[in-house]
């Protein structure tokens, strides 16, 4: 298995509802804000792909050609749901798996291929020491992600995988759009 891709998860669920619904249909530089993010899995060379929604899936997954959706039927249970219906699909495949937030599109291709190069489950570091996705979590560690409960960060939890291996990401590239300020922040970076 070590020479197989991941499974790599783009999790797209949640209501948005601090940016008023469609947060991820937003058009950021003439790209929906999801669509960035898979962009950024391609351009790793990422295949093994899809994208987890709610019952009404996001425009930008509806048209992603070469990427299969996999619903959520109950999205009022947060991420905790999303990470639930990913984590079936890999054990189902006996494969490990990249969990990957739709709402951060400045995630670069080079911290998912060290995520994935790096013996063992590995876990985004974000400046202030926390843990964070993306994360790949090993199939021998999927286990540890039924622990997951509710909306909260999957941080508490993958800090419970033994040997987990912290990868530092640029600071920029964690954004995420919780808000349409939010938004507008990253249209004034991006110029």
């Amino acid at each position: 298995m070590a020479d197989e891709q991941p499974l790599v998860a783009v999790l797209a669920a949640g209501k948005a509802s601090r940016f008023g619904g469609g947060k991820l249909d937003a058009n950021l530089k003439g790209r929906p804000v999801g669509r960035w993010v898979l962009d950024t899995v391609e351009s790793a060379g990422l295949m093994r792909r899809f994208i987890v929604t709610g019952p009404e899936s996001p425009q930008f997954a509806r048209d992603a050609t070469g990427w299969q959706v996999i619903v959520n039927r109950h999205p009022e249970r947060g991420l905790s749901g999303s990470v639930e219906a990913a984590r079936r699909q890999a054990v189902a495949q006996q494969a490990d798996l990249l969990l990957v937030l739709a709402d951060m599109p400045l995630i670069e291709p080079g911290h998912l291929q060290e995520l994935v190069a790096t013996p063992g489950s590995t876990a985004t570091r974000y400046p202030d020491g926390r843990l964070g996705v993306p994360a790949l979590v090993r199939a021998s560690d999927q286990d540890w992600l039924a622990n997951l409960t509710g909306d909260r960060g999957a941080g508490r939890v993958l800090a419970e995988i033994p040997r987990l291996t912290r990868v530092d990401a640029a600071p920029h590239s964690l954004l995420d759009i919780d808000d349409a300020a939010g938004l507008e922040e990253l249209r004034r970076r991006l110029g």
